[in-house]
């Protein structure tokens, strides 16, 4: 048996029952470096005084940010269900001119991170913005702030809906249309047909969404500080920075303690509603509903939204661009393509580790289905779960220990501190990118292999190749859609986090994200839409990548 052969059986042997011992720990190894992050959040929590903690949380400033954050997540994900369900519908079962157009259309807002949505709306709208310098002229002296409460749901909600648009268009295409024409021919209302046969079925794609949304209202970081709103994420980064990390770690457990519960929810919704998709073929599936008169409010519809979430953003931010006074020279001697590398760089980094570490998690989930199997793959989705900002403040409590102990045993055995240090280094970097976006990898790679017919590499085998050469000539090339397009989604997903970046980069290692972040509170807008607009566009060819992998899969 050849080297490769016995690197591949690990990975290809047992059944049903069973599972092999070397997929298996490899498994259970990223699983336990994706829950390591609350291990260190936990030991930072019990070092705190007890007193001072209950004091802490139970304080009316903590109160208030609780209750701001729970409504936020409530207006977001509502308003984003009731965005991205009828766009979904309009997409899918209607007769809408363009569709085709309008599906990437409304989803394309993804590759706008929601903290230049933020920006460009305070630009647009803020005090000094456009529509108050337009308004000026006619003796119009203010207008309603952006800022605060419901600047925030507004920018999130349009920066989010693609989450349940994309889940419930999923839906709707499996979905077969003919449960509700025989519900209606046995004389069930429109209505009541609706309520009990579509409704159902449409149920679990938009909890799906509506999770996705909740988590990201909760952990998102930018948007709440650019529109001035004190929640968890905020507050938790204004104490890290005045080195009240105690504070900073109390209210961070209180913060996963909330989205454990949103998580609870949403698997409670789940189990009641499991066994509820039905898969169609792509004939039973092309029932259409006339628009009729309907279509040019449909229309503006999709007009409107598409407006708002990207002709506005990147309107606004070509203005500034072109308006800069000597914005050249400035933005010449400011940024620098170094910024765009180094985030393609990191990025790149995440993508290819979390392609490799998601393999042996989905394969084993996907061909060994257990109670093992399934805690491993559940692990892997704690890390997306866990908001950037608290993920971040994990590993800087891990790099400061480290390079502590490993300073101390260095010093020790030769007599100077000489041991290289891990805090603000990019391997920890992207190993936070890793434990926060690694499950994205792992859901494609997952669906992918599941889909891989067992028989096709048995009738290999059988003819005599080797499990290597049956896995690199007949699995690989079929799970590589899935393994592509997940990899893209997290290359998409990390050119655009905020927190983790801005917590553990290197000194010195600017990114797109940390410049921009650098220039919030500067009035030189044209300085921001270099590195926002060039942020975009990367982002967007990972989307194109991402869309070519959904129609080749």
């Amino acid at each position: 048996m050849s080297v490769a052969d016995r690197l591949a059986e690990p990975f290809d042997r047992g059944g049903k029952g069973s599972h092999p011992i070397g997929l298996t720990l490899l498994s259970g190894a990223i699983a336990a470096a994706v829950l390591s992050p609350l291990v260190w959040i936990a030991m930072r929590v019990l070092q705190v005084d007890t007193e001072y903690a209950r004091s802490i949380l139970v304080r009316p400033t903590t109160v208030e940010i609780l209750l701001t954050s729970l409504a936020l997540v409530a207006a977001v994900t509502g308003a984003s269900i009731l965005l991205g369900v009828p766009l979904a519908f309009l997409t899918v079962r209607t007769d809408l001119p363009f569709r085709r157009f309008w599906t990437i259309a409304v989803a394309l807002p993804l590759v706008i991170p929601s903290y230049i949505g933020a920006f460009t709306f305070v630009m647009a709208f803020g005090p000094s913005g456009e529509l108050a310098d337009a308004l000026a002229p006619l003796g119009i002296g203010s207008i309603p702030s952006i800022y605060g409460f419901w600047g925030t749901t507004l920018v999130l909600t349009l920066y989010t809906y693609p989450y349940v648009f994309i889940t419930t268009r999923a839906s709707l295409l499996s979905f077969d249309q003919g449960l509700v024409e025989a519900a209606r021919t046995l004389g069930t209302s429109r209505r009541e047909a609706f309520r009990r046969v579509t409704l159902p079925q449409l149920l679990p794609g938009i909890t799906s969404g509506a999770l996705l949304v909740a988590l990201y209202a909760l952990s998102d970081f930018g948007t709440p500080s650019l529109m001035r709103l004190d929640v968890f994420t905020r507050v938790i980064y204004v104490e890290y920075n005045a080195f009240g990390r105690e504070t900073a770690a109390l209210l961070s457990v209180q913060l996963l303690a909330i989205t454990a519960v949103i998580l609870a929810i949403e698997s409670r919704i789940g189990d009641s509603n499991r066994g509820a998709y039905v898969g169609t073929s792509p004939k039973e599936s092309e029932t259409t509903v006339s628009l009729g008169r309907w279509t040019a409010p449909a229309l503006g519809f999709c007009a409107l939204v598409v407006c708002l979430c990207l002709v506005l953003p990147i309107g606004i931010l070509l203005q500034w661009l072109v308006r800069s006074p000597e914005g050249a020279t400035r933005i010449a001697s400011g940024f620098r393509l170094e910024f765009v590398l180094n985030s393609v760089q990191v990025s790149l980094a995440a993508a290819l580790v979390c392609a490799v570490a998601a393999v042996p998690v989905a394969y084993l989930a996907a061909r060994h289905r257990s109670r093992l199997a399934e805690l491993f793959d559940r692990a892997t989705y704690v890390g997306y779960a866990m908001p950037g900002i608290v993920l971040g403040l994990a590993l800087v409590f891990f790099g400061v220990w480290y390079d502590a102990s490993a300073g101390g045993i260095s010093e020790t055995l030769l007599g100077s501190n000489v041991a290289p240090g891990l805090y603000q280094t990019l391997p920890l970097l992207i190993f936070a990118y890793v434990v926060r976006f690694l499950p994205q990898a792992v859901g494609a790679t997952r669906s992918s292999v599941r889909r891989v017919d067992r028989s096709l590499t048995e009738a290999a085998r059988t003819l005599g190749r080797t499990r290597s050469a049956a896995f690199r000539r007949i699995t690989l090339p079929l799970i590589a859609p899935g393994v592509i397009g997940g990899s893209a989604l997290v290359f998409l997903t990390t050119m655009k986090e905020l927190p983790a970046t801005l917590l553990l980069h290197p000194t010195g290692f600017e990114t797109l994200v940390t410049y921009i972040w650098g220039l919030r509170e500067s009035a030189d807008y044209g300085a921001v839409a270099v590195p926002a607009l060039a942020l975009i566009v990367v982002s967007a060819l990972s989307m194109v990548v991402i869309l070519s992998q959904e129609d080749n899969a």
